[in-house]
């Protein structure tokens, strides 16, 4: 199955928008392959606009020239992925983060580059035309590269069958596809044609769709069609973001299983913005980092790391390399909450093999207060109880933590 569990791997864009390189992407693979790869981190991807060869931070250059090949498939721009020289693509870069043994992601925009369509350029494989199924009234509101696609018409499913063709050639294992997840109901179709193109490519991708938020009463239809979806927009650096993603975790949560997680997004943490302030730093406290990674664990939200891991310090390394928190994403199952009064908060997890469960307590307030878990609302015979993140024992029938503001403790229960 693909994506049995939550994905788990590290993003560039947060760090680097639109304007990483192929040494960059190195230097992070080897990063994980180093440091995370034991802690179940695999995935290591290239976000935004690869194909332009101008990109310089996380801004946009609308109507910029980008690299494709005759059949209007976009191309790593090589000044930026030298590897790419001479038609190789991404392979010679997806075979050197393999050789680590880890797997290789890209970002894609829905539809087809609008110079195809305006150059007229075959569709390989196909006797349409690239401007045949291009729909210029479909197009992203913040980023002008690409055209949506007719997709009630053939040509529509031979282009993203070319594509898709040419990411399995490539060793692509993840695709981030864009400018769709909160496009109902215009790109209903188009989800349904990219995924059924991603199946039929003859490699295992995972599908993940951005941006958020999805729409709650189109969740069967996206765990049908993909394997994550995004269930917020871009997530950053903030406690307002982060206390309503517990609002958008309770109302998604029983949506998340075997090959379809609701996705809170990735993980601000660490070094961040580094094309655009090489000295920024995440600005959420430490208390709130906790926060973010036991709400994210525990209600099984994939996890992307949007940091220049080499810059890691010893606290955000522990936060990724805390091996029981991170258990929670492939051994619990059925996480929800038990209550939030807005001020806190308190969520349980049973193991999936029976043997106890989870329980995370969070400090929503700006004050530091206790949070306690009713204990009648438990439902196992516990005998023993450990904070997680302390690593220190506890007693089952008093779980309770004195909380600073915007802190988390989580307990296994058994």
């Amino acid at each position: 199955m693909i994506a049995q569990y939550p994905p788990m791997g590290w993003n560039s864009w947060d760090c680097y928008g639109a304007a990483v390189t192929e040494e960059t992407v190195r230097q992070n693979a080897n990063y994980m392959a180093k440091h995370l790869k034991d802690y179940g981190w695999e995935y290591v991807v290239v976000d935004i606009q690869w194909y332009q060869p101008t990109a310089l931070n996380h801004a946009y250059e609308p109507f910029s020239t980008v690299d494709m090949d005759e059949y209007g498939r976009l191309l790593p721009a090589v000044n930026r992925f030298p590897s790419a020289a001479n038609g190789q693509g991404f392979k010679p870069l997806a075979d050197y983060v393999h050789s680590l043994g880890l797997k290789f992601g890209i970002h894609i925009m829905r539809g087809m580059p609008r110079m195809a369509a305006h150059r007229r350029l075959p569709i390989k494989d196909s006797t349409a035309f690239c401007h045949e199924v291009a729909n210029p009234n479909s197009i992203c509101e913040w980023n002008p590269d690409m055209y949506g696609l007719r997709c009630e018409l053939p040509g529509a499913k031979a282009y993203y069958e070319s594509i898709f063709k040419l990411y399995a050639e490539w060793g692509v294992d993840y695709i981030k596809c864009d400018d769709i997840a909160r496009e109902y109901p215009r790109c209903e179709k188009e989800i349904e044609v990219i995924s059924a193109a991603c199946r039929a490519s003859g490699r295992d991708m995972v599908l993940s769709l951005s941006p958020g938020p999805a729409p709650i009463e189109r969740a069967e239809h996206l765990k049908k069609w993909a394997n994550m979806w995004r269930i917020t927009d871009d997530f950053w650096d903030g406690w307002k973001q982060l206390k309503a993603m517990f609002e958008r975790a309770e109302k998604w949560c029983i949506h998340a299983g075997p090959g379809h997680w609701p996705d809170a997004d990735m993980l601000p943490l660490g070094a961040l913005r580094q094309c655009d302030n090489p000295d920024d730093w995440t600005r959420f406290t430490p208390a709130e980092q906790r926060t973010m990674m036991t709400l994210w664990c525990i209600m099984r939200s994939p996890l992307m790391i949007g940091a220049e891991m080499t810059k890691n310090d010893d606290f955000t390394l522990s936060l990724l390399t805390n091996a029981d928190v991170l258990a929670m994403e492939k051994e619990s199952f059925c996480a929800h909450p038990v209550f939030n009064t807005g001020d806190a908060c308190a969520w349980l997890a049973p193991r999936r093999d029976g043997q106890g469960a989870y329980v995370a307590l969070f400090n929503l307030s700006d004050r530091k207060q206790t949070v306690a878990f009713p204990q009648e609302l438990l439902e196992i015979e516990a005998s023993s109880a450990t904070e997680l993140w302390s690593k220190k024992p506890c007693k089952p029938n008093r779980l309770s933590a004195r909380l600073a503001p915007h802190d988390a403790a989580v307990y296994l229960v058994k």
